[in-house]
């Protein structure tokens, strides 16, 4: 290994220690505890070092957005490969939608809630979040229906989704509801 490579995979790590220790600690105390001070403090590096990799806060949180959208993806997929119909497809795609956001409150709020300085709906959008909207897509635009565009579908019932999970965990809707919310959202919304 060149010196140059092994510089390249040293920064590398780096960066990901430091979106790693970003998210743990907006997972344990929020992220208004997350500040370029504290990093430092935690990954044991300068100041200096962390700025070499993020210009501040709002790139770390997108960092930790683009992870974060990328691993939903992954949950998604996982959930709903092993459906057997169109109805169960659905409806575990919205569990696992919500488990991700009930499980990583922090990460889903720099996916959705927070300026990570990242485009979205655009031609210059990650391609992590288009992935993680293509994993949606691919099982809810089987069952948009006729005459309806299988991407406004989605954002629909992403939209549905995005509000229970908000809702939910700031405790504006009881939670014991919502698998009863899951299946209207499949039977009514996706009519399935």
């Amino acid at each position: 290994m060149s010196v140059q490579e092994r510089k390249q995979r040293e920064r590398a790590d780096r960066e990901r220690l430091i979106v790693a220790t970003a998210r743990e600690l907006a997972e344990q105390q929020g992220w208004d505890a997350v500040t370029t001070r504290l990093l430092a403090e935690r990954i044991e590096y300068s100041q200096p070092v962390l700025y070499s990799h993020f210009r501040g806060k709002r790139e770390i949180i997108g960092a930790v957005a683009l992870a974060g959208a990328t691993e939903m993806a992954v949950a998604v997929r996982a959930a709903t490969a092993g459906a057997n119909s169109p109805r169960e497809r659905v409806a575990a795609l919205a569990r696992a939608y919500l488990d991700f956001a009930a499980r990583n409150p922090a990460v889903y709020d720099a996916i959705f809630q927070l300026d990570g300085g990242l485009a979205y709906a655009q031609e210059d959008t990650p391609e992590p979040l288009k992935d993680a909207f293509a994993a949606l897509l691919e099982t809810l635009g089987e069952v948009a229906g006729d005459g309806v565009h299988p991407g406004l579908f989605t954002e629909t019932f992403w939209a549905a989704l995005h509000g229970i999970a908000t809702l939910t965990r700031t405790e504006r809707l009881p939670p014991e509801y919502t698998e009863q919310r899951v299946k209207l959202l499949v039977d009514r919304l996706a009519m399935l």
